[in-house]
């Protein structure tokens, strides 16, 4: 009876020691590739500082593209699988449909890590490095990015549309779609402040420029030069018309001045629960840039496949 008790105790024991490492395995740490890839980050963040400089748009891009990746079930690389004869994948989504770009810059990424390290860094990982390396070499805050994501095998073209913010959300609209992420109110605003880079095509603030009553109307006819009531769809305009390729607080500045592009900016700053939130942002730099920082952290953690889930995709467009 003794030894039966002893065998049942060492059986036990054996299995919690399997729970426990397979809950460190499972487990993203900033030092994952320390030592299977050691050159990896630098070899990104190099990377991101090229396509930056050569492109400034380019970092609000990669930094959109990783949002786009982890509000759509989990940072998981779903938004680069291309679409095949047997494969719908999500960049034909409304909120992606034209507009999602930087998947080239990831090629190339993902091409000079496989260069040092095959089939050990994830689609994944680079997209929440280059994220944050864009955010940095634009003159925006630094974060720890923690690493071991890996790559999903499938994707979906319906949570696409129903998962992504739109530009013509209302508050209470944007309010819940971060809510139904874990994000509350105050977050929602500051990742909102993401706009401060990068630029909108003119169909997607078309309606407000010519039929909101909310917009600085100085800055609405600035805007209809460029874009006409009909025609020249994909014509840019700056998000923020103030230093569009700095990663400041001059957002928050422009929606108190009623000088947000898209409907759904202005939604934050429209006597609405989100304005103090907007007036704190938008005298207060390094609040912002602290506040952003942390969000990003918690939006890149979003549901990551971990451990032997998922897969280490050798080409970011398609599953092995």
């Amino acid at each position: 009876m003794a030894a039966s008790s002893s065998f049942s105790t060492i059986i036990v024991g054996f299995f919690f020691v399997l729970f426990l490492l397979g809950l460190a395995d499972a487990q993203l740490s900033s030092t994952f590739y320390d030592t299977s890839c050691p050159r990896a980050l630098s070899t990104i963040r190099s990377a991101v500082n090229s396509a930056v400089s050569a492109e400034n748009r380019m970092g609000a891009s990669l930094l959109r593209l990783h949002f786009h990746d982890c509000f759509v079930n989990g940072c998981d690389a779903s938004v680069l699988l291309d679409d095949t004869a047997s494969f719908t994948g999500e960049k034909t989504a409304g909120p992606n449909a034209g507009s999602i770009r930087g998947d080239v810059v990831i090629d190339t990424i993902k091409s000079q890590v496989e260069d040092i390290c095959p089939g050990v860094v994830s689609c994944a990982d680079i997209l929440a490095l280059a994220a944050r390396d864009s955010v940095v070499v634009l003159g925006g805050p630094s974060w720890t990015v923690e690493l071991g994501r890996r790559d999903s095998t499938t994707a979906s073209l319906s949570d696409a549309n129903s998962n992504l913010p739109g530009f013509t959300f209302d508050l209470p609209a944007l309010i819940s779609s971060f809510s139904d992420k874990g994000f509350n109110a105050q977050e929602m605003v500051a990742l909102s402040g993401a706009h401060t880079i990068g630029q909108a095509r003119c169909t997607t603030f078309r309606d407000r420029i010519y039929n909101e009553a909310n917009i600085n109307a100085s800055y609405a006819t600035s805007l209809q030069s460029n874009c006409p009531s009909s025609g020249s769809d994909d014509n840019l305009s700056p998000l923020d018309p103030t230093s569009p390729v700095i990663f400041d607080n001059a957002y928050f500045s422009n929606l108190v001045e009623n000088k947000g592009l898209l409907h759904s900016d202005q939604q934050l700053f429209n006597g609405g629960s989100t304005d103090s939130q907007v007036t704190t942002y938008s005298t207060d730099s390094a609040t912002f840039l602290d506040d952003f920082a942390s969000a990003m952290v918690k939006m890149s953690n979003l549901d990551p496949l971990t451990g032997s889930s998922g897969e280490i995709r050798t080409n970011c467009r398609a599953i092995n």
